[in-house]
């Protein structure tokens, strides 16, 4: 069984997830669809104190490009909408392995739920207008009970709208403003026929598989989060798996557990070992690469929350703090937030690792990206307010000029 080392297991995941080195070549449209293709799903959320996290993802991987793009993907149908291991722009290759997941209820709703045949007057309002109209937003419907419409209380409408999305018989056309169109999927989809998705065996298979492949290198523990397939008896699976050959056994110095990696990435494990991380770069708190804290901590030894969700008082390090990789590590992270207005990127603060050393090298690169991704803001102007180290802010500052 091969065995590898820390640092080659995580480039090996990192060359996996398109963050081991820096691109050489402006991005073009083509490579958003290949990049999310890459890691098999594209998380979507609307915080917006920088750009929102699937187009940061994106940029992480390929520096500066349009967002329009990821837009015209989905409008253009390279992509749609549904859920993964949350909301999720998806590959639309992979429709027939979603849409067995809607089929079985795994997903979201059937069409058998209470809710909707107990809202059939509304269902057939929201279904009937978009035939009409086309594709709607849920603000095209009127508020008719005398509430706000706070996000926890939808009205009915918004959850018909949610609810057919859910069950399959809408998708989503594209979006305006971040905002959801919602169509029928006879219109998106018109030669779809549900006969066409795989049975349940398959798409555990294909999800599992390509699990380990976007992952790079994977323990049993973190294959299931990955698209959100069930946890149980997923180790001897992976077994019969590599028993079948279908995936490869690897063993990582220090770690009692076995690893697994996908045949595609034999020639690449065989020279895991030189494989030399040299981007850095900033990550979503909705990266792939650090979504599953664990597996974050477990390999990059990186103890990471978003704290968004949580009360300021209590906060650590900052409302939407952006973990920083650099040349293979996860060093720290920093709270941003872009003016746009005014045209200035801050960082409200910067926090290494407790006891890093924090060479020149560092110090230099963390100043590149800073620009680049200040400048893909349409913010140029930095300004580092504090950190820790204390030092810190001040040599970035330099450097910054």
């Amino acid at each position: 069984m091969p065995q590898l080392s820390l640092s080659a297991a995580r480039a090996l995941m990192l060359d996996a997830q398109e963050l081991l080195q820096p691109r050489t070549k402006a991005a073009k449209k083509a490579d958003l669809l290949e990049a999310i293709r890459a890691m098999g799903m594209l998380q979507i959320d609307t915080i917006s104190v920088v750009n929102r996290s699937p187009y940061f993802v994106l940029w992480s991987r390929l520096g500066d490009y349009q967002m329009k793009w990821l837009d015209d993907l989905l409008a253009e149908g390279a992509l749609f909408e549904y859920w993964s291991h949350a909301a999720c722009f998806l590959p639309i290759e992979d429709y027939p392995l979603y849409r067995r997941l809607m089929l079985d209820g795994r997903k979201g709703w059937t069409r058998a739920n209470p809710w909707l045949e107990e809202h059939s007057a509304v269902v057939e309002q929201v279904i009937s207008a978009i035939r009409e109209r086309g594709p709607v937003r849920s603000s095209d419907f009127e508020r008719t009970d005398g509430k706000k419409g706070a996000w926890w209380d939808w009205k009915d409408e918004k959850l018909a709208l949610e609810a057919l999305f859910n069950t399959g018989d809408l998708m989503i056309a594209k979006r305006h403003n971040f905002q959801r169109l919602y169509d029928l999927r006879e219109r998106i989809l018109p030669s779809w026929k549900d006969e066409q998705a795989p049975a349940y065996e398959e798409v555990r298979r294909v999800m599992t598989l390509r699990a380990v492949k976007a992952l790079g290198i994977a323990a049993a523990n973190w294959i299931p989060d990955y698209f959100y397939m069930p946890k149980q008896g997923i180790k001897p699976y992976l077994e019969k798996l590599a028993d079948e050959d279908a995936l490869i056994r690897v063993n990582i110095e220090g770690k009692a557990d076995t690893f697994y990696v996908h045949p595609d990435y034999q020639k690449t494990l065989k020279k895991a070992e030189s494989l030399k991380p040299t981007l850095t770069t900033l990550l979503s708190p909705f990266d792939p690469l650090t979504s599953d804290r664990k597996r974050a901590l477990d390999l990059f030894n990186f103890d990471y929350r978003i704290e968004c969700y949580t009360p300021a008082p209590k906060r650590r390090y900052g409302y939407f703090t952006l973990p920083i990789l650099w040349r293979g590590q996860l060093i720290g992270r920093l709270d941003p937030k872009a003016h746009r207005k005014d045209k200035i990127f801050e960082i409200k603060a910067l926090h290494l690792e407790p006891g890093m050393v924090v060479p020149d090298e560092m110090i230099a690169d963390l100043a590149t990206t800073l620009k680049d991704c200040a400048s893909w803001h349409q913010t140029p102007e930095v300004v580092v307010r504090m950190s820790d180290p204390p030092d810190a802010a001040e040599r970035l500052t330099r450097a910054l000029i």
